[in-house]
Parts: C-alpha cells; structure tokens; sequence
C-alpha cells in the first residue's frame, strides 16, 4: 500500500486540519473505510476504541489484522494489560500528544473508532467531576447485588433524568459511575456535562473547526444487525471463547474490570462462569453488541458537526472518499 502525498499538516501549520475523524457504531465498516482513505491519502490512525487498547483481546474485539496494522501506522492498540484501567483522561493526553507528533511527520491524524465518551472529551474538553470514590462506589455494587442494576438504574432517573435516558438498565459501570457523582456531589453527572459545554462557548472555544467529522450509520437498522450477528458469528468461529478462558486462566482478571465488561466478554465470562448455558452465548452476545451500536448512535448524533455517511448504501465507500479528498484539498497550498 503506497500512502499519498497530503496536504502540508506539519506542527505550526495553523491553517492545515488537525485531524479528520470517522466514527460509527460497531460493525458499520469503520475499518474498512480507514484502510481505503489510507490508500489514498498520507495518514496515521490513532485509534478511539476503549477495548482495543487492550493486550490479549483481539478476537473479541475485531482488532484490525496484522496485516492491516503493518500497512498503516496505528497507535493506542494493544497498549495496556488487561488488568489496568485506560481512561479518558488518558486518552485525550495521548491522541493530543500523538495528533502533534504525526502532524510533525507531515501526515494527516486520522481517528477511527466507536467509543464515543472518547470522542466527546477530545471535541467538548472533560469534565469537571468529582473523582472516583472507593468507598461509595463500593456501596453501589452491594445494592446491586442485592437489588438489580435495573433498580439503581430506576433510581438514577429519579436525580438524574438525563443521563439515565440513554443508559441502558443493565449498563453496571456508567449507572455506577453517575450514581457515584450524585451521591458524592449532590449533583447530577449530566450538570457537570453542561457545565462543562457552558464553560467551552463562554471561552470561545471551538475544538472541531479544524477537524473534519465522518459518521457511519445505516439508513436501515436490520442491516447492522445482520452485521453484528454476523461478525459475533466469526468470533466464535475463530475462537473468541477459548480467548477468554486464556484470560480467565491468568488468575489475576476479575469480570468487574471495565476490561472484562466489554461487550462480548461479559457474556463470554458469564457463560463460563455458568451463569446461563454455553447455547445462549450468542444471542447475549449480539443482544448486547445491538445495545451498544443503539448507544453509539445516540452519542453520534448528538454532534451537529458531523457528516453523516449511510454506511448501507451501495456507493458508501465512494461517499467517504469524496468527502475525505474535499477535506483534504480544501487545506491544499495554505501553508504558511
């Protein structure tokens, strides 16, 4: 694969875009889409996906093949063990830190992924929230235990309307997490989220002018879902399971570690576990992946400055592409 020449992006170019992004939910052909831009255009993928960062995790996660990892730069992939957290906080320090250092090279950065927290900490800056709390976050685990996160996640919409909506009953970590900010705060998460937009149009603030934005998402919703099932489906085929008895088998991985909530994993390790039977693996599994997808999308359409593509149209790849050289060219010959 020959890379071709881009626009001069190089550190100090004010003019030049600082990034392009492509975002979507799983299985909307986001890897794909990358591997062709970078056909045609010289970039480096940092990659926006809060489960491939992780070693040892590759069926699970549709990691892209080694093949495509040694045709075009990559990074944030395979760079922490399972066993320790990657949090947002990391995330924007580091795609920032690398966004520069690839400019410098003379190459576009360009952001693939689905975690959309990820993607809006990096757009709308973080929040300022109170920090994790052992003790209370502790005492929300043994309600759940006892009650059912359907029921904290009932209480939750009670103090926080907002953010309850568009999390799902079952989703432990962030109802955990805002239960966590209430409690300690006396706030609600969503304040500290418009509390933080407030602070960014106050400041002048316009973090993605200088980035290009390209959503994937299907105009018919049964197409997804037949991708998701379909991918689950070679995941299984390819070994997922016996991926994660390798992780089980360390010792030192517990199921409560966000590494081991990922979607997929959970059902695996409950499966193992013998939570419910081995059979019913798959269709937890694409039930849950279906979730997550719902979630990305509502994340992803909240950003007006997207450039929705409908990843289920025949000339999908041609949208991207056109779209991509017209952001290109459009910073062609501005240099300094």
């Amino acid at each position: 694969m020959r890379l071709q020449p881009g626009p001069d992006v190089r550190a100090g170019n004010d003019t030049a875009p600082r990034y392009l992004a492509l975002a979507g939910p799983t299985a909307s052909g986001k890897t794909a889409a990358a591997m062709a831009i970078a056909q045609q255009h010289a970039v480096e993928i940092i990659s926006v996906d809060s489960a491939l960062v992780y070693r040892g995790m590759d069926i699970g996660t549709a990691k892209p093949s080694p093949a495509e990892l040694a045709a075009v730069p990559h990074h944030l992939i395979d760079i922490r063990d399972p066993l320790h957290a990657y949090s947002a906080a990391e995330f924007v320090a580091d795609a920032n830190r690398l966004m520069e250092d690839i400019r410098a090279r003379g190459k576009l950065p360009l952001l693939v992924g689905g975690t959309m927290l990820y993607f809006k900490a990096l757009f709308d800056g973080l929040d300022d929230m109170p920090k994790a709390d052992p003790a209370t976050r502790a005492l929300i685990a043994e309600e759940a235990a006892a009650k059912g996160w359907p029921a904290l996640h009932a209480e939750l919409a009670l103090v926080d309307a907002p953010t309850a909506s568009r999390l799902a009953p079952n989703d432990s970590q962030r109802i955990s997490r805002a239960l966590e900010v209430f409690r300690v705060s006396g706030q609600p998460l969503s304040f500290f989220h418009q509390q933080n937009a407030t602070k960014t149009i106050a400041a002048g603030a316009q973090p993605s002018t200088a980035a290009g934005l390209i959503y994937l998402e299907p105009e018919d919703r049964s197409w997804l879902h037949e991708r998701i099932a379909q991918r689950f489906d070679a995941m299984l085929a390819g070994g997922f399971v016996d991926e994660v008895k390798t992780l089980r088998a360390r010792g030192d991985l517990t199921p409560d570690l966000p590494s081991m909530r990922c979607v997929g994993y959970r059902q695996a390790w409950e499966a193992l576990d013998g939570n419910y039977p081995m059979t019913e693996l798959r269709d937890k599994g694409i039930f849950a992946t279906r979730q997550l997808a719902k979630r990305q999308i509502t994340w992803l359409r909240s950003m007006p400055q997207r450039q929705v593509v409908a990843c289920d149209a025949a000339d999908a790849l041609q949208q991207v592409l056109a779209f991509v050289s017209s952001f290109v060219s459009a910073y062609a010959g501005k240099t300094p």
